[in-house]
This record gives structure tokens, C-alpha cells and sequence, in this order.
């Protein structure tokens, strides 16, 4: 328990520094990147009606986000704001705070994400161990076939080709939008449906482009705990196949957890195209409307918290992994 605790404490500090890290690069970088904001919100007012004075004026007033001072001062300024878990305001939101901005994105990315990393995991590690135990048959050819293809497909490809086929060509799903717009929000079975209707491609696409990554990795380490020796000393001893396949599977599927933790550690950043596909309001739509409107706080704040939940799920992988497997318990304390 003391080894943990030292473990979690290092992690924590090593994850602060990183966050500090990341956050001042990012600042710097994003604030590099070509293109005025004032300029770009005032011309997105002009081509909405108003004239320019009119829009310059709206621009100041409404939004107030004119940076001040050196770019020290905007540093100091915002690494301030930071510790006190204030990211600024967003200036393609009507001024609301980048932390709520974020939040109500947040929502329409991780249900979906999460979702399709585990349905691809399950379905991938289980075809994993048939791939490997049949690889000399046809089903195991097919199995890895269809990993390897899989795997090689582009997610943006993938979502385009489940649109064609489910909206276009077969049109029994929804393709634009998170939920249908006559629902009124609420608990209610119609709305309910109609947000499950409208997450079936976003999630068929995410578990079909992870599917492939998962079957390959567990049938190679499959592949992997069969050539060990209690594999070998089992059938020797007579014991039921049952019983092997259940060695096998829980030996092979141990380095795969820590992939699936540093997948969903991921979760916020790897939803860019498939949320344009599906015009998903997530993280992932959120962040390239950001980079074209040259929204320096809320492309901070997205880059940030991607950053976070990255680092937060390292940390897990690394305590989850320890927790699991008994011969990294037993070699923490050995060398404690």
C-alpha cells in the first residue's frame, strides 16, 4: 500500500509539471498562429449585416477580449487564471466561460467515444483469442483478415462510407446532428430515442475503426502466452480446454488493459473528423471551429483538458496495471 501511494504521489507531481508544461507551449504556440481574432470576429459581424463601426463597437463591448499588455503580462495573466481553474472567455460563445463552453461539449464527445472503445474492445479481444488458436485454420485467416483491413482504414473513411450506406443508399439512420430538433430535451422515451438514434453511426464508427487495432494486439499476445510454460505443463497435466482458454485469455488480455486506459485517455482529443461526418457538437467540432475562428482561449483550454485527460489516464494504466498483475506487485516490494 505504501509503494502505491509513493507511485500515485510521483505521478501526481510528474502530471502537474507536465500540465504546466503543456499549457505554457500551448499559449505560445496558439498565440503564433497566423490571423487576428478581433479581425475575424469584427469581418463575421460585417457579413452578418452590420456595418463596420457597428461591428467593431459589438466586438468590444460584447466580448471584451482585446488582449492588453505584453505577451509576459497575458502569460502571467493566464497561468494565474489557470490555477484558479479559470481558462478565460470564449470569444465565439457570446463570452461564456471557456470551463462551461467545454463542459457542455464534453457531453456529446465521451458517451459516444466511450461507448465504441469498449464495444471494440470486447468484441476485439474475444475474436483475438480465435484468431490466434485458429491461425492455421480459415476462421483465423478470416479474423486477422479482417483486423488488418480494418485497421488500415482511416476513421474520416470509415464514417463517410456508414453515411452513404445507412443515410443515403438504405436511409433507415439519422447522419446530421446529435438528436432530432422536434424532441423537446428531457427525460422523456422520445427524446431518449432519438439521441440513441442519432449516436448509432458515431458509434459504429469509433468501435470499427479501434476493432481492428484490438484483434491483432491480443491475437499477437495470445500468440505470446501460448509458447509459455504453464500453457504446456496445463495440457500435460490433462486439464480441460475450458480451463486453458481461460489461462490464456486472462494472461493475454493483461498489457491490453493498459492500452484501453490510454485509449480512453484519448477520448476527448480522437473525435475531430468523425465529428464533422456526423456535425456531432463535441470536443472534437468545438476544437476546429476554435482554430478557424482564432479563438486563442477556448483552443487553450480544448488543447489543456485533452492534455489532462491523457496524463490522468496514464496514471491509471500504470496503478491499474500494477493492481491486476501480481508480478509487478511482487517486484514493487522486492524492491521497496
Amino acid at each position: 500500500m505504501v509503494v502505491i501511494a509513493r507511485r500515485l504521489a510521483g505521478h501526481l507531481a510528474r502530471g502537474v509539471v507536465m500540465i504546466l508544461v503543456v499549457a505554457t507551449i500551448s499559449f505560445f504556440i496558439v498565440r503564433s498562429i497566423p490571423g487576428d481574432p478581433v479581425a475575424a470576429n469584427v469581418q463575421k459581424l460585417i457579413q452578418q449585416g452590420m456595418d463596420q463601426q457597428a461591428a467593431e463597437q459589438a466586438t468590444r463591448v460584447l466580448y471584451g477580449f482585446q488582449p492588453r499588455g505584453s505577451l509576459w503580462e497575458q502569460y502571467v495573466q493566464y497561468m494565474s487564471g489557470l490555477l484558479r481553474f479559470d481558462l478565460g472567455q470564449s470569444i465565439t460563445h457570446a463570452g461564456a466561460p471557456v470551463t462551461q463552453v467545454l463542459g457542455e461539449a464534453a457531453k456529446w464527445t465521451v458517451l459516444p467515444v466511450l461507448v465504441g472503445t469498449l464495444l471494440s474492445f470486447l468484441v476485439g479481444i474475444v475474436m483475438g483469442v480465435y484468431a490466434a488458436i485458429k491461425r492455421s485454420g480459415k476462421l483465423g485467416d478470416v479474423l486477422a483478415v479482417s483486423g488488418s483491413l480494418l485497421h488500415g482504414v482511416p476513421q474520416y473513411v470509415l464514417g463517410l462510407l456508414l453515411s452513404a450506406v445507412f443515410a443515403t443508399l438504405i436511409p433507415i439512420l439519422p447522419a446530421d446532428g446529435p438528436v432530432d430538433i422536434l424532441f423537446e430535451p428531457g427525460f422523456n422515451a422520445d427524446y431518449i430515442g432519438s439521441l440513441a438514434q442519432h449516436a448509432v453511426l458515431p458509434v459504429l464508427t469509433y468501435a470499427l475503426a479501434s476493432y481492428g487495432g484490438w484483434i491483432l494486439a491480443m491475437k499477437s499476445s495470445v500468440v505470446t502466452v501460448l509458447g509459455d510454460d504453464f500453457i504446456l505443463a496445463a495440457e500435460l497435466r490433462g486439464m480441460k480446454r475450458s480451463i486453458i482458454f481461460r489461462y490464456i485469455a486472462r494472461n493475454a488480455i493483461l498489457p491490453l488493459f493498459t492500452i484501453l486506459a490510454l485509449s480512453l485517455g484519448l477520448l476527448l482529443g480522437g473525435a475531430v473528423f468523425i465529428e464533422r461526418i456526423f456535425n456531432y457538437p463535441g470536443l472534437g467540432l468545438l476544437l476546429l471551429d476554435s482554430i478557424t475562428m482564432r479563438d486563442y482561449a477556448l483552443m487553450g483550454g480544448a488543447f489543456l483538458l485533452i492534455t489532462v485527460s491523457i496524463i490522468v489516464a496514464n496514471i491509471v494504466a500504470d496503478l491499474f496495471y500494477s493492481a491486476i498483475d501480481p508480478r509487478v506487485r511482487s517486484g514493487e516490494e522486492v524492491s521497496s
